[in-house]
């Protein structure tokens, strides 16, 4: 297991809430460039890796039921999470009450993303991932000040939230080698809710990351650098066929 996978993972994700401390705007603009670039990316990678690589397998005849399941899932999480993985932040006026479908909600979500890093030839997803946690995390570490949570509390939720996806990784890399339950066999099954939970949140961010749905330059930007890097990386590590 390559550890500075779980580096990127952790950092981006932690750096990104601390960032609520430094930040005094919580409608920053680079942070709307950010989403739309990361939004672009994991569709890409979705479309061009993750997609292909679960219909490969010799039980894929049922992997769209679960790609189903997992864009289904990631509405349900949204009843609770409230959009934050998204880069959304609410209001929440009532102090110090702690705001438990959020963090449950969104420390899941989290899990679940980790979980395709676990082969090699998903490196490419780490970048997409770790960019999009860097606005989740600041959004969530928003919500927690807002509710007048002191600093040092702040910073063990963000942490927590920030080990969840090398968890996912961690988990799913057991999986995948049989050293985790003997499940290995379902692990197709798994990148298929994982595939459907990216497609929600992707095609979510590049449709809500601008008023009224309206394409700046600077945005149109960022999705094409997005989608051209993933490109690069399709081309250059050997998976066009």
């Amino acid at each position: 297991m390559e550890i500075w996978k779980i580096l990127i993972l952790f950092l981006s994700a932690f750096l990104g809430g601390m960032g609520i401390f430094l930040v005094k705007s919580d409608k920053s603009q680079l942070l709307k460039l950010i989403l739309s670039f990361s939004g672009a990316y994991l569709f890409a990678i979705t479309v061009l890796h993750l997609i292909p690589d679960a219909y490969h397998g010799a039980d894929h005849e049922d992997i769209g039921i679960f790609i189903l399941i997992g864009f289904l899932l990631q509405v349900f999480l949204e009843q609770f999470s409230e959009g934050v993985e998204h880069g959304h932040i609410h209001k929440h006026n009532d102090a110090k009450i702690f705001p438990y479908g959020i963090m449950i909600s969104l420390c899941l979500h989290a899990f679940l993303e980790g979980m395709p890093l676990a082969k090699d030839q998903h490196n490419a997803l780490i970048f997409g991932i770790s960019l999009h946690h860097i606005p989740a995390a600041f959004a969530l570490g928003s919500i927690l000040m807002q509710n007048h949570f002191k600093r040092g509390n702040i910073v063990v939720y963000i942490a927590i939230f920030a080990i969840m996806a090398p968890l996912g990784f961690y988990v799913s890399y057991g999986i995948s080698n049989g050293s985790i339950g003997g499940i290995e066999n379902y692990f197709s099954r798994i990148m298929g809710i994982v595939i459907g939970i990216f497609l929600h949140i992707s095609t979510t961010i590049l449709f809500e990351s601008s008023v009224d749905h309206k394409v700046t330059k600077r945005k149109m930007i960022a999705v094409l650098c997005g989608i051209g890097i993933a490109l690069i990386g399709y081309f250059t590590s050997g998976h066009s066929h």
